[in-house]
Parts: C-alpha cells; sequence; structure tokens
C-alpha cells in the first residue's frame, strides 16, 4: 500500500494511507490530508492513483505558492518510489510499498542455467581412508528486541481544559493552536521527543524556550505552549 509522509523541518507530523483514487492536499479541514498553514492554498494539491497500473501522480490544483516534486515547480508529474512533494514549508515523502520493499530478494534460475556448484565438505583422513567432515553448526543467537517507551501522557495543567490528559499512544501528537504555536510530540523507542512545528512561539520546556532541535521528555517536565500550562507524565 502506498502512503504519504507529511514533515516540517524533519519532524513527522502524520501519515495517509493511499486507499483512493484521489487524494487531496490543504488547508480546508474537508482535505483528505490538512495542511493547517497560510502558505498552502485551500485546496493544494490532488494525489492521483491508477487502480488498473498502480501509478501515481500528483497535480497542482492551481495553488497560490506551487506544488514542488523534488524541488521542481510541477503542474502533473508522475510520482516515484521516494519522491518529496514540498507545499509551503512542508515535505510529503511519497513512500510505494512495491518499490519500497526491503524484503531480501529470491535468487531465480532460468530453464538450462546451472545452479552453481555447492562447496565440497572438507575431508580428515582416518586409518589412511579419507572421511567427510561435517561443517560446526553455530548456535543461533536470540537477538533481543528493543524495548518500547513506556506509556505516557500530557497532562493539562491551565485554561478551559485543565486537568484533562491525552495519553500519547500514537507515534507524533500534535499538540497547540494552529497558525500561533504548534509543536509534536514523537514516540521513538528510547523515549519522547518535543520539537518546534510551525508558529512564532516556541514551546516553553521547563521555563526555557527550546531551539529548532527535537529535545528529550522526562517524566515530570512541565511544557508551556501558546498559553497552556502542560506536564509530560510517564510511568
Amino acid at each position: 500500500m502506498a502512503k504519504m509522509i507529511v514533515s516540517i523541518d524533519g519532524v513527522v507530523i502524520k501519515e495517509a494511507e493511499l486507499t483512493q483514487e484521489r487524494t487531496t492536499l490543504g488547508r480546508r479541514p474537508y482535505n483528505d490530508i490538512v495542511i493547517d498553514n497560510l502558505a498552502v492554498s485551500g485546496e493544494h494539491a490532488a494525489v492521483r492513483l491508477d487502480p488498473a497500473s498502480g501509478t501515481v501522480e500528483v497535480e497542482d490544483l492551481r495553488s497560490t505558492n506551487g506544488t514542488y516534486v523534488n524541488g521542481k515547480a510541477i503542474q502533473r508529474q508522475a510520482l516515484r518510489n521516494g519522491d518529496t512533494i514540498e507545499i509551503g514549508k512542508y515535505k510529503v515523502r511519497f513512500l510505494s510499498e512495491e518499490e519500497g520493499q526491503s524484503f531480501e530478494k529470491t535468487m531465480l534460475f532460468k530453464s538450462g542455467t546451472a545452479l552453481p556448484p555447492i562447496p565440497p565438505r572438507p575431508t580428515a583422513t582416518v586409518a589412511g581412508t579419507p572421511v567427510s567432515v561435517a561443517a560446526p553448526v553455530r548456535p543461533a543467537t536470540a537477538v533481543p528486541a528493543p524495548a518500547a517507551a513506556p506509556m505516557a501522557a500530557i497532562r493539562v495543567l491551565s485554561g478551559v481544559a485543565a486537568g484533562r490528559e491525552v495519553l500519547l499512544t500514537k507515534v507524533v501528537t500534535t499538540i497547540g493552536k494552529p497558525g500561533l504555536a504548534v509543536a509534536a510530540i514523537t514516540r521513538r523507542h528510547h523515549g519522547f521527543v518535543l520539537a518546534h512545528v510551525e508558529g512564532p512561539e516556541m514551546p516553553m520546556l521547563n521555563g526555557i524556550a527550546i531551539g529548532l532541535d527535537p529535545v528529550p521528555l522526562k517524566n515530570g517536565d512541565h511544557l508551556e505552549l501558546a498559553g497552556t500550562a502542560m506536564q509530560f507524565v510517564q510511568g
């Protein structure tokens, strides 16, 4: 299944699978992929999927600031696995499962093709007679799976939603007010990180404004964004 991964400044904010023939991208809430930013037109672009051939195209819908693919302005263009659509400051990466699978390829032999020779087993001599020796079998070593980050939540401390807790069950959770200040909390194997997404106001972490790079969160950290105080809780 092909999918689109939306990010800004290297921070992924949403993912969407292409399950229909036409998927729209834009600022208006009725779009299939909503990108709430003033640089994005109400109906900015459309991604078209041809079920018969499996080809995917992106089309600019006469947007104000244009649609770019791999840095070049386009009106309509076929997409290949790994192509990046640029809409304002946002990057939308196209991934095709058929082209992007990382499974190991199977070696195939055409009819009439000789199979590669099997290397001979090592031999030893016992009482003058050569005897084949089986190669030692190394025991399989179990590779432990990476530990998942413990469950966490954001607890709202001020405003009308004070006392509410938002569980961080998704890979990426966005918080804040679009157009004013938006941040993203991303789950990683080692824990959670906070990053600025958009808006002139930077998120405050324990009373200090964060920079452009994601910063790690720890249990009890205090956040402030768009005038709302919050606490990161992890157990």
